[in-house]
């Protein structure tokens, strides 16, 4: 944590002279108790009374104004360092790879950004101050029980190894044990975001009771642990205590008869006693807040797994860039490519393809022989493991991915709006278009004459994930964010599948119309969505198995003509022939 709160070194100064400066008041208090016993109620009473308990108030001043400082500064290095937290958490994990959260799940990823660094905000704005004023009032008050009574020192010194041990062995429990309660708190959290996510699959299958008893198993692991945490932080308190305050007796024993027998005065002993209550308080603080910072320490290292994962697509060192006005020509040179989590299975097994610029190309192959893989790679959201996809004659591997990705826009089968009103959604596409372009944007993709009939217009809000609009509705917002953008580049994955009969046609001629003297890539299920491309690439496990134009492939490609006759029927086959 020390590189987040360098850039707040003075704040941090100043509360640590706030720290200093109250714990030396409160120290300074046992030596007033001093006086007070010993002159305040001796002779010439009256006078002395007054000068000591004067000089106990101008304490209680003094340590309001330096706790004053002391709280406001470490709150709100808590409360800032908390902040900067989240956002560099944040802005790493919006920049890695695809990959990562394919084994990571977002609702943990969320827990930790959210419940984790709730948890160092309090440690850092409460529980630091706390252990360092403590450790400096028991620094003090053993160098100050030294200054009154060094044979009670003696005593008191005895009961603090055997005190530290108990923290040092609990402490490393409650650690591990705070990590794990943290991971399980964020996996049924996830479990939470998803099952809501997805309400009403969840309740049109009835889950809802397995639902509801799994995340009550998951509840209940998560309280057992935490149940184990506590009972470690209590055996530590209960023996803390008992071994300090056997001390405290022990040493009050001996001091006693001390007085009685003359050797200390009355208003040492209770300076001491002070001194030694304040010290053994220390310590229980300290033993308390040594768990939080078991604790935070849990928590920081989920956070530094996040901070610290590497994101596998990466801007080259010297990045290339493309032509002033990119023109959208695409060349796919024998690649293959191996998902991490199936690297003895090529998703796409020495692909070659050449794209000239303006024109259009569909991929067609049955589920799972790589045609979103195709778009991801174009995407750069994996590196291919050999050969090289170049656009305008420079491979991607050498362009920064927000360059790359500057000048393609796509629209997925399945589309995805994020809360907010229309508006905001189609301005995804180019965050510094006027009101008037996304009109226009909106009006080219038909949605306009929906979007004007709803209550608020574009300023309607769509609900988590666009939930308040159909799925044609989300289509072609999705279809309008895309024009907005004006891409070079233009991929579509079966974009007009959610569509009813009507709005197919209006879309399909806007697509058509965005389609035209731009690069287009289609995924396509359904055969009579391209007919019209220019080129049609069949694909099956990965491999090209044949191009051409739908006329083309009828009579040359039996995998392509059993689909057509499976979709369209043999009269379909009978004109190809």
């Amino acid at each position: 944590m020390i590189g987040f709160l360098m850039p707040y070194r003075w704040r941090v100064l100043g509360a640590l002279i706030a720290l200093i400066f109250t714990a030396s008041v409160t120290l300074s208090m046992g030596q007033g108790l001093r006086l007070l016993i010993d002159q305040g109620f001796g002779e010439a009473a009256a006078t002395g009374l007054d000068e000591a308990i004067g000089i106990f108030m101008a304490m209680v001043v003094l340590l309001a104004i330096g706790t004053f400082a002391r709280f406001y500064l470490v709150s709100w290095i808590g409360e800032r360092v908390s902040a900067d937290l989240r956002r560099a958490v944040y802005s790493h994990v919006i920049e890695l790879h695809p990959g990562f959260f394919e084994t990571n799940l977002s609702g943990e990823i969320q827990s930790r950004i959210t419940t984790d660094t709730t948890l160092l905000q309090t440690v850092i704005g409460s529980s630091v101050s706390m252990a360092l004023r403590n450790v400096l009032i028991f620094i003090g008050g053993i160098v100050l029980l030294f200054i009154t009574n060094p044979k009670l020192t003696g005593i008191v010194l005895l009961s603090v190894p055997l005190v530290i041990m108990p923290i040092i062995f609990f402490g490393r429990h409650v650690r591990t044990l705070s990590r794990t309660s943290q991971d399980k708190v964020a996996v049924f959290g996830g479990f939470v975001g998803e099952s809501l996510k997805n309400i009403k699959i969840v309740q049109a299958f009835n889950h809802q009771q397995r639902d509801r008893e799994t995340f009550t198993d998951q509840v209940e692991v998560a309280f057992e642990i935490a149940v184990k945490r506590i009972t470690y932080r209590a055996w530590l308190t209960a023996i803390v205590i008992t071994l300090v305050f056997a001390a405290m007796g022990y040493m009050v024993w001996v001091g006693g008869h001390d007085v009685i027998a003359g050797r200390i005065s009355a208003g040492e002993l209770a300076a001491f006693i002070f001194y030694a209550m304040m010290v053994a308080l220390s310590v229980g603080v300290i033993s308390e807040v040594y768990s939080d910072l078991q604790r935070a320490a849990g928590a920081a290292e989920r956070l530094l797994e996040l901070m610290t994962a590497e994101n596998l697509i990466q801007a080259p060192a010297l990045p290339q860039t493309l032509p002033a006005r990119v023109i959208g020509n695409v060349e796919f040179d024998d690649i293959s490519f191996f998902y991490p989590s199936r690297p003895d299975s090529a998703a796409i097994d020495h692909f070659s393809l050449k794209l000239p610029a303006g024109s259009s190309l569909a991929l067609v192959g049955s589920s799972g022989a790589g045609k979103s893989t195709i778009v991801d790679l174009l995407l750069r959201f994996y590196d291919v493991q050999k050969g090289q996809i170049r656009l305008d004659g420079v491979d991607i591997c050498e362009l920064a991915p927000q360059e790359l990705r500057r000048h393609i826009a796509i629209v997925p089968q399945q589309p995805t709006l994020f809360s907010g009103t229309i508006i905001e959604n189609i301005r995804f596409g180019r965050p510094d278009a006027s009101d008037d372009d996304v009109r226009a944007a909106a009006g080219a993709a038909y949605a306009d004459e929906f979007i004007q009939k709803l209550p608020h217009g574009y300023d309607s809000f769509v609900g988590e994930s666009g939930v308040r609009l159909s799925g044609g509705q989300r289509q072609r917002i999705a279809i309008a964010r895309a024009v907005l953008k004006n891409p070079s580049i233009l991929l579509l994955d079966e974009a007009t599948s959610a569509l009813d009969a009507e709005s197919e046609y209006k879309v399909q001629q806007a697509l058509e119309h965005l389609m035209k003297d731009r690069t287009s890539i289609v995924v396509a299920h359904r055969l009579a969505t391209v007919v019209n491309v220019d080129k049609i690439a069949v694909l099956d496990h990965g491999q090209l198995v044949d191009t051409g134009s739908h006329q083309q492939l009828l009579a040359s490609s039996s995998l392509y003509a059993r689909w057509a006759s499976l979709q369209f029927g043999d009269k379909e086959i009978e004109k190809a022939g």
